[in-house]
């Protein structure tokens, strides 16, 4: 699967919850897209495919191609912890989702796009590798020279969220990636134990 690059709330709606974060034009069509998306009568899925759509829904989430996402997940499968759980803390833990977390980007597409353009440090250092991913106590800064780009600065002030896992500081616009997340503290509803399943098929 490429990048997607479209409408972001055609695919919100054919999972049907705005997974790519507040979405206005979700709230007004909530259900599939396509001439029979409001028909109420549709077929029963096969196991198959609810194991493959939660996979394409973690891997949209997540901006995450197949192959890197493939892996994370032998990465995930070779650890000692539960395979699933972890599947999603690898994930957590990339520099793009954490500068998402973070506040410093409206979405994900956004903060990997900043990665990607040199405006993020790590530990003092300029980072721009979106899938980079981060150990526990390691610093993300907005780099000095990009600390008044009105996309960062107009996403500070809309951010709201605090996690239990991150810190930051609003006036060094500098933050810290305190520890791996537990998955009971990940808001994101993905059901991990389906992609486990149809990758260990």
């Amino acid at each position: 699967m490429a990048r997607y690059t479209g409408p972001q709330t055609k695919i919100a709606r054919k999972f049907g919850e705005a997974i790519f974060g507040d979405d206005k034009s979700f709230e007004k069509k909530n259900y599939p897209p396509g001439q029979h998306g409001l028909a109420k009568k549709r077929g029963k899925k096969s196991e198959y495919a609810v194991q493959l759509m939660e996979k394409q829904k973690a891997k949209y989430t997540y901006g995450i191609l197949e192959k890197q996402f493939r892996g994370l997940f032998e990465k995930a499968a070779a650890s000692r912890g539960v395979t699933g759980e972890v599947l999603i803390q690898l994930c957590e833990a990339r520099l793009d989702n954490v500068v998402y977390r973070m506040g410093i980007a409206p979405s994900r597409r956004a903060a990997r796009q900043i990665v990607s353009h040199r405006h993020i440090t790590v530990n003092g250092e300029l980072v721009n590798i979106p899938s980079y991913h981060l150990k526990a106590g390691d610093k993300v800064a907005v780099r000095e020279k990009s600390k008044s780009l009105e996309t960062i600065t107009n996403a500070l002030a809309a951010s709201s969220h605090v996690y239990e896992w991150i810190t930051w500081n609003q006036a060094t616009m500098e933050g810290t990636f305190v520890s791996v997340p537990a998955r009971l503290q990940i808001p994101e509803n993905i059901k991990e134990q389906l992609i486990v399943e149809l990758y260990n098929k």
